[in-house]
Order: structure tokens, then sequence, then C-alpha cells
């Protein structure tokens, strides 16, 4: 890589930095092309990405940016999961994990929150930002959907009342 290409590199991850909303450290232990490329289809999927990156231009990258607080992370074979949804990459890194030994979660970072491994479990434990508005558009229509039932139930038991009197006199 020559001196143009580092410096492609490092504007390319510093402005990923700025338009994400989580990164998530991971260190690779020999996963194999399979798996990477599995990884990167269920990243790609959840709405994430998943990239590995020199960790001296990935250090570069950070400065300036609400993640610097990850550059201590960047040691050894790292890749960094990014996305926009806060919990897209966690997630789709920590269900990965739970398949395969061959991927550590090593921490993150949710804007200048700063998390170890277990705060990204516990933000891949959280609805995703879809499932958040889906939950809100059914609270949303819950109301609308009683009140329709309740300003028609009057009309639907007077029509059952005369129905009622039709039959009786019908017999």
């Amino acid at each position: 890589m020559d001196r143009s290409q580092k410096a492609e590199a490092v504007a390319s991850l510093n402005a990923t930095f700025n338009e994400v909303g989580v990164v998530v450290v991971t260190r690779n232990l020999g996963m194999t092309v399979a798996q990477s490329t599995d990884l990167r289809v269920k990243m790609r999927d959840a709405g994430a990405a998943y990239k590995v990156a020199k960790n001296r231009l990935a250090k570069l990258a950070l400065a300036e940016t609400q993640y610097e607080g990850i550059g201590d992370m960047l040691t050894g074979p790292t890749a960094l999961a990014t996305s926009v949804d806060p919990v897209a990459a966690a997630k789709a890194v920590v269900d990965f994990a739970k398949t395969t030994d061959r991927i550590e979660i090593v921490g993150g970072a949710m804007g200048p929150q700063v998390l170890d491994e277990a705060g990204v479990k516990a933000l891949a434990a959280m609805p995703s930002l879809d499932e958040l508005r889906a939950k809100l558009v059914g609270l949303v229509q819950a109301p609308a959907t009683k009140i329709a039932q309740l300003s028609t139930a009057p009309a639907q038991k007077l029509a059952r009342v005369v129905g009622a009197y039709a039959a009786k006199e019908a017999a």
C-alpha cells in the first residue's frame, strides 16, 4: 500500500466513523473465508458493514471523531462492524459469535460512549430501530381500532335486537 492508498483508506474510514451510530471492535481468531463471507452477508442483511482495517490506519481515522475512545482496542487482528442503527451491528456480531468461537467481541462505542464486551451484548439485546418503529405504530393504531369497534358496537347491538324480534314474530 503506497502513501496515497493509505491516505484514501484513512479518509474513507474517517467518513464512515462520522456517519455511523455504533462501532463494534472484533478480534478474528482464524475465521475461514466461508465464515467471513457468511458474517459479511449477515451484516449486510442487518444494514451494517464489516471491515478489516489496518489498526494504525484505523487509529488515524478515529482522530477527531466521537469514537476516539476505542483506539486502545485496536491491537492484534481486529475488524470493525459499523451501522447507522445503534443496534444492528452489535446484534449481527453477537448472533454470529454465538455460532462460532473464531470471533471475539472486544468492545465498541456508541457515539462517545465506550462499551466493553458486556456493553455490546447488552446493546444487542435491545430492539432495533425498525422494531421500535413497528411497536410505536402498533401502539398508535390500537386506540383507533378500539374506537372504531366501540362506534360500531351500538349499531350491531341494535341490529341483533331487531333480528331477534323478527325471528320471534316469524316463529
